[in-house]
């Protein structure tokens, strides 16, 4: 990022940043060589999961305009991940997803698989080139690997400049293909879990006629269309539309949820059952000014699709330039959704099953906010290094199902605080 900023590069830097949320690249050098972002990115929940990234991402930019973009993602998690299940007044003993042995959480506790560890390698390659006089078109793909997941796309974008290059408007396409193969197989919907010794001769078919298969797949199209607008030497506004369609297996295999009786007590734990198909629509706004003594980058996302979910997401960003090379910037963004159609904490044992439902807390009603502060500084030659800290802060929500008997004694909707730190070096 080039940080000493005045009025005359401001459109440039912006329209960059602008081109990147597109999926294309743009870049105002015609020198033949490359650029290189490395980062380090620890999260860490409390008492929950954590996650470490690498990323290398390489950028190499002809004379003749042409951009080649490489990267290479490293993720490794671990930690404890909630299983659906509802906290009890008493101990419960859960099967793992494999089937391999089982685990006990305490009286009143979330239960937590403590066993939930994944890495996860993607690579992504983008080519991006002028066409004609006022087109720049780009091209590329994504492959990820983990243990039980694997996903691949292509994309593909098209740009045009009219008003002597202050209206930019584009177009992208998508495609991915993702296959999930988790351990233990896929279980039959709304089935139980066998709960019991592992060792008896009998456990092995009981939790075999739960399983329906070894693997599942879906396919993902997403449609994206935007507009970009100098404003004028000090603000550049974007607007987007995308569009995206997914059908397929969208269950998740490692969540459960508890059928409970009158009095709130579990009897039993099954299978969620999300639907095959899910369509969403998104409406992104974004504005980047230039002011004498920083730059602010605003934005809001609105986001709808057929589960019924709604999201709102503001995220605020201002740069601070010292006469030294050196910058802070503050950041502050604020996301809230409304609960899937689908979603409930608990199934009622004298109820009808219904048809698809999940207690994943990820697809309830939630608020969250992260606050923090990015500082960076030049190391010479062009180089750069920047340090970011954050606070994640979730609060998950009832979407208007009361607890009852022995449910109103726990907490069913435990709110899950964050750390995130990440350091990035450009060279």
């Amino acid at each position: 990022m080039q940080l000493k900023v005045n009025k005359t590069n401001l459109k440039a830097m912006l329209t960059t940043a602008s081109c990147a949320l597109l999926g294309s690249t743009a870049n105002a050098s015609t020198e033949e060589s490359w650029q290189f972002d490395t980062a380090i990115m620890h999260y860490a929940e409390v008492d929950r999961v954590s996650a470490t990234e690498a990323i290398i991402a390489g950028t190499k930019t002809f004379n003749n305009d042409e951009v080649l973009n490489l990267k290479v993602t490293i993720d490794a998690l671990t930690g404890a991940s909630p299983n659906g299940a509802t906290a009890q007044p008493t101990p419960q003993t859960f099967t793992r997803p494999s089937g391999n042995g089982q685990y006990t959480v305490n009286a009143g506790d979330t239960p937590l698989d403590d066993t939930f560890h994944d890495t996860r390698v993607q690579l992504t390659g983008q080519w991006t080139q002028p066409l004609l006089k006022d087109y720049i078109v780009s091209v590329g793909g994504n492959f990820s690997k983990e243990y039980d997941y694997m996903s691949a796309s292509l994309n593909g974008n098209v740009a045009r400049d009219f008003n002597k290059k202050n209206t930019t408007l584009s177009a992208g396409m998508s495609f991915a293909y993702d296959v999930i193969e988790p351990e233990g197989g896929i279980p039959k919907p709304l089935s139980a879990m066998v709960v019991g010794d592992a060792d008896d001769p009998n456990f092995e078919d009981d939790f075999n006629k739960t399983r329906i298969g070894s693997d599942e797949s879906k396919s993902t199209i997403d449609l994206l269309f935007g507009v970009t607008q100098v404003i004028n030497r000090q603000m550049i506004v974007q607007l987007n539309y995308s569009y995206s369609t997914v059908s397929g297996y969208m269950t998740d295999p490692f969540k459960i949820i508890s059928s409970v009786n009158h009095n709130g007590e579990a009897q039993a734990y099954l299978y969620e059952n999300r639907p095959d198909e899910r369509t969403k629509h998104a409406f992104f706004g974004q504005t980047k000014y230039h002011f004498d003594s920083g730059i602010l980058d605003a934005s809001y996302r609105f986001m709808t699709d057929n589960w019924q979910i709604d999201s709102h997401t503001f995220d605020f960003r201002y740069l601070i330039p010292f006469t030294n090379g050196h910058f802070i910037e503050p950041h502050f963004r604020m996301y809230t959704q409304s609960a899937a159609e689908f979603y409930q904490p608990f199934i009622a044992q004298d109820e009808a099953k219904p048809n698809f439902v999940s207690a994943d807390y990820r697809i309830g009603e939630l608020d969250t906010y992260t606050v923090g502060l990015k500082y960076g500084m030049p190391m010479g030659d062009g180089n750069n290094l920047s340090f970011r800290l954050e606070y994640y802060h979730q609060t998950p929500k009832s979407n208007g199902i009361q607890a009852i008997g022995v449910l109103k004694e726990v907490e069913l909707y435990e709110e899950v605080d964050a750390i995130i730190a990440q350091v990035t070096y450009s060279f």
